[in-house]
């Protein structure tokens, strides 16, 4: 069966562009197409597309509003088409949070285009979606009662962690600012790595920072990392930690040519592993199995690790990944793994945001 597919963008270049790149593929049928997100949400009920590629930025109605409204009444997988400017770059990550899967990026101008690129994610993203429809609420799958799941390590006089990773990608910019939220202030600090590219990172902790009214910001090389902070790994690149002094955590901030996915969440957990520190990792949303690797060093170090449910993931890849090799001592959903941080560093209810 094909996968029907919704071209959404105000520009008739990039549209016939989306068509010539996909024209070989078998798999996939362009069913429709659309200059704004109004003609595209009085296509949806006609077509009934099992995929949607949008626009961000249009005149009349938006990317961000148009993907509201279908999310509310006709859900399924959207994928952003967000040119890298500053503008399109924050209304990419609110359409992320208003229910699109993910997003492919492209330069402002035509004459950029990396067609290559662009085609190769259109091609991966189009068919995966199309093969998995979108699960549209928390209660998508259900509760898997038996995941293979360690004890947790025993601290004698408890446990306060003195650093938080935590390692997620596609769903992430919907579901992350839910978990800062849950937590709360934690004493140590707190760092995130979202699979993004350049350029969206720095939007992304600035929107979680108004959301959330935490210290979170983009994490830089050589800077300190102090309690209550929340830091966002840049995009790009892939982001280590080291002490430079006793009790100094700094971020190393480094691209990797060899690394595929940025920033890697394997290569940061690894490094929190090296630390002589006590150490809490989550692994939550997102396809492929990055992270595994990196929960291992940790669990085999005594840290804690903790797993989102898959049930409620856009993607369960990561998660699952963990959960399966054996090195996760917990799986929560996203209000009790910010409860759990809130326990394990000794913070009031009262004292939350």
């Amino acid at each position: 069966m094909k996968i029907k597919l919704l071209v959404i963008d105000d520009s008739a270049f990039m549209r016939t562009a989306v068509r010539l790149m996909l024209k070989d593929d078998p798999d996939i049928e362009i069913v429709g197409e659309a200059r704004d997100g109004l003609t595209a949400v009085n296509m949806l009920e006609t077509l009934n597309p099992d995929v949607i590629t949008m626009d961000v930025e249009m005149p009349g109605m938006d990317g961000l509003t148009a993907t509201r409204i279908i999310m509310e009444r006709f859900p399924r997988p959207i994928i952003m088409l967000s040119s890298m400017t500053g503008h399109g770059t924050e209304t990419t990550i609110k359409a992320l949070e208003a229910g699109a899967v993910d997003f492919i990026s492209k330069k402002s101008s035509f004459v950029q285009l990396d067609i290559v690129q662009i085609g190769k994610d259109l091609h991966e993203k189009i068919r995966y979606w199309g093969e998995r429809r979108l699960r549209v609420s928390t209660a998508k799958r259900a509760q898997h009662c038996s995941w293979p799941v360690k004890a947790l390590p025993a601290y004698p006089g408890g446990f306060r962690p003195e650093l938080v990773v935590i390692g997620v990608s596609t769903g992430g910019p919907a579901i992350i600012p839910n978990l800062l939220h849950a937590m709360g202030h934690l004493t140590c600090p707190v760092v995130i790595a979202q699979h993004m590219p350049l350029l969206f990172t720095e939007g992304f902790a600035r929107h979680l920072k108004m959301f959330t009214g935490l210290n979170v910001l983009q994490a830089s090389d050589g800077m300190a990392l102090k309690p209550g902070m929340v830091a966002v790994c840049p995009g790009g690149s892939d982001t280590t930690l080291r002490e430079s002094l006793p009790g100094h955590l700094v971020s190393c901030v480094k691209s990797d040519p060899a690394t595929q996915i940025h920033p890697s969440v394997d290569k940061l957990f690894r490094s929190a592993a090296r630390l002589d520190r006590k150490v809490v990792a989550i692994v939550m949303t997102g396809m492929g199995s990055d992270g595994t690797i990196g929960a291992r060093a940790l669990s085999e170090r005594g840290c804690p690790v903790l797993a989102q449910e898959p049930g409620e993931c856009t993607v369960d890849g990561m998660p699952s990944s963990a959960i399966e090799s054996g090195v996760v001592n917990e799986v929560l959903n996203v209000a009790k793994l910010g409860h759990r941080l809130r326990k394990w560093a000794g913070v009031r209810d009262k004292e939350r945001i």
